[in-house]
């Protein structure tokens, strides 16, 4: 008998394998694909279903698939899951934020070495405590790239660290309007305390997949403002300017490509 997953397309994002690259790059907005997607070499669009918007074209002759996840993690680890079974391996989620840690300004970069699981999704794929991290070759290539697009001013400058990844936008932005609102005050003080950089909704999801089902998995986070620094009254940027993060993202898959590239020659 057959069953709704037996199509020659992927269920959610109707994709098949020769229509996906081995790379790939993840905004939540559907709307900046097409944007990205300028970036790379004969870009068309592929697929295009609910939150899922889909193009692959070429970057340095290999085949990079630009996907929209849209927000939060359940439908972030649907586009990797399936994109996996289509052939891709390395994922880099590009994305924005709000900063948390002091040192962080709105328009920084953030390069997310591990999430925070402060959602469900990653609950359905590492156990209890186990870590949602980031690649390390894929958090290099973004740190060595970040590197080149910042300078030291506020605003432009790049950080790598822990990042935090929730379920609720709204919990971030009106804890007080919460019911349980002591319980998200308790735990966003530890995260401050500890130095967590941002907050954000899909970091852990899409890491916990690639941890899963062994795919080499990254994020650059544009900073778009500080909340903390709100709070303290100190001086911080406003920006809704995602081009650096995204020349980020495409800069760190052209390393990626070529490195790839050096270990397939050295064998």
């Amino acid at each position: 008998m057959a069953g709704i997953m037996d199509g020659e397309r992927q269920f959610h994002i109707r994709t098949i394998p020769e229509e996906v690259g081995r790379y790939v790059i993840l905004p939540g907005d559907p709307g900046r694909v097409p944007a990205i997607a300028q970036l790379l070499d004969n870009a068309q669009q592929v697929a295009s279903n609910r939150e899922y918007n889909v193009y692959t074209g070429y970057l340095d002759g290999e085949k990079v698939t630009v996907c929209s996840t849209g927000i939060g993690g359940p439908s972030a680890a649907i586009a990797v899951e399936e994109l996996i079974k289509c052939g891709a391996d390395t994922f880099i989620r590009i994305g924005t934020s709000g900063g948390i840690d002091l040192k962080v300004s709105g328009g920084d970069l953030c390069i997310a070495s591990a999430a925070v699981r402060g959602e469900g999704t990653t609950a359905e794929y590492l156990p209890e405590g186990y870590p949602a991290a980031a690649d390390y070759s894929v958090v290099s290539a973004l740190a060595q790239t970040a590197r080149e697009l910042s300078s030291d001013e506020d605003g432009n400058r790049y950080h790598v660290g822990v990042v935090h990844s929730k379920d609720s936008f709204y919990g971030e932005v009106e804890p007080e309007n919460s019911p349980v609102s002591q319980d998200i005050l308790r735990r966003w003080e530890g995260y401050v305390r500890c130095g967590c950089l941002t907050s954000e909704m899909e970091c852990a999801a899409v890491f916990a997949v690639g941890i899963a089902r062994k795919a080499r998995c990254g994020a650059v986070l544009t900073a778009l403002w500080n909340v903390e620094r709100t709070k303290r009254g100190l001086p911080d940027k406003v920006t809704y300017d995602n081009s650096r993060g995204i020349a980020c993202a495409v800069g760190a898959i052209r390393k990626l490509i070529q490195w790839d590239l050096d270990v397939r020659g050295k064998k």
